[in-house]
């Protein structure tokens, strides 16, 4: 497995990350020991980051994770690195009333989560989404007082534009910055990914098949049932759906004389585009893991970089990332 660093002052990692969200919410149902069946695989594999929220699945996934490291062999259960997401406010029926980033409120989410994971660390520490009504220096200083005290490692940063990044990194330092990133969400580019490249913060790339969407396997009368976050996503919607996965079939063309897989080739894309980028797959079945895994054997040239952006051009996605109401909170 090789390596990349989370920017200059955060962990080498595994050149891929384990995105763990699915094996417990959004995505629809999970199977529990296949999830943990993957964890497991992935970490054999020399996967060394594992990344969760505490709001996914209202702490479940972090007990998940928690479950699978402990039945882990030592040396594998050691080399591995958890990143997690925290502010998240919900209710009791799974709705969203928006984030906390007040100091206390940080600390009382990473008290919960530390239990829940059976750690006494945790690796990289982020808000999930800025709370509009804390300043983020507030909020990242708190977390590097967690830092000072041993709870956590390093301070990460999530879905948050340029100038927020700049005074979160004048606060502490900044290992890296999770937001999404594709072939076809590609909003970094412009300003965010040139401000944390000056400031020497990584970038962990979520959402890098889209949530499935440029995977190769999505279909035009797949069912999404009510608990597939999917259902309400604009991307997957009418005509939208039948222009992105248009774009799908272009770049099975290029992956077939390549003869990978359209993840394969979507991933391999996210890796061609720098060191400082660490793409997590959001694999919940071994078989998916395997065929994730496979994109770092795939190398593009200069011809193949070009067919794909011929294929899938910057901003040629039809829909929104999110549902307008979620779009309201990303800063970026």
């Amino acid at each position: 497995m090789r390596t990349r660093s989370l920017g200059t002052t955060g962990p080498q990692v595994s050149a891929l990350g384990l995105g763990c969200m699915g094996m417990s919410a959004l995505y629809g149902e999970a199977n529990r020991a296949e999830s943990i069946a993957t964890i497991h695989a992935a970490l054999e594999a020399g996967v060394t980051l594992l990344d969760t929220g505490d709001f996914y699945g209202m702490g479940h996934n972090e007990m998940l994770i928690g479950e699978a490291l402990r039945a882990a062999p030592a040396a594998r259960r050691e080399q591995a690195l958890v990143s997690v997401k925290f502010g998240a406010l919900r209710g009791p029926d799974g709705s969203w009333s928006g984030y906390d980033g007040r100091p206390a409120a940080v600390k009382n989410f990473a008290a919960y989560s530390l239990q829940r994971l059976g750690v006494d660390h945790i690796d990289v520490y982020r808000i999930a989404r800025l709370d509009p009504g804390v300043p983020v220096e507030e909020t990242v200083g708190a977390i590097a007082e967690l830092v000072e005290a041993g709870y956590v490692r390093h301070i990460g940063l999530s879905e948050v534009g340029a100038a927020t990044i700049r005074r979160a990194a004048a606060t502490a330092p900044i290992a890296d910055l999770q937001i999404e990133y594709s072939l076809i969400s590609r909003g970094i580019e412009a300003e965010i990914l040139p401000a944390v490249r000056e400031l020497g913060i990584g970038v962990t790339a979520y959402g890098v098949l889209s949530r499935g969407l440029i995977s190769g396997h999505f279909t035009a009368d797949r069912q999404l049932g009510a608990g597939d976050f999917r259902a309400m996503s604009p991307r997957f919607q009418g005509d939208n759906l039948t222009h992105n996965l248009g774009l799908v079939e272009a770049l099975r063309k290029i992956a077939e004389q390549k003869d990978v897989t359209v993840a394969q080739i979507a991933i391999a894309w996210v890796l061609s585009r720098g060191e400082d980028i660490v793409p997590l797959v959001g694999a919940r079945r071994r078989d998916r893991l395997t065929e994730a895994l496979g994109a770092l054997d795939v190398t593009l040239d200069a011809g193949d970089l070009a067919a794909i952006e011929q294929a899938v051009p910057d901003g040629a996605a039809a829909g929104d990332r999110y549902p307008a109401a979620q779009m309201a909170h990303l800063e970026a």
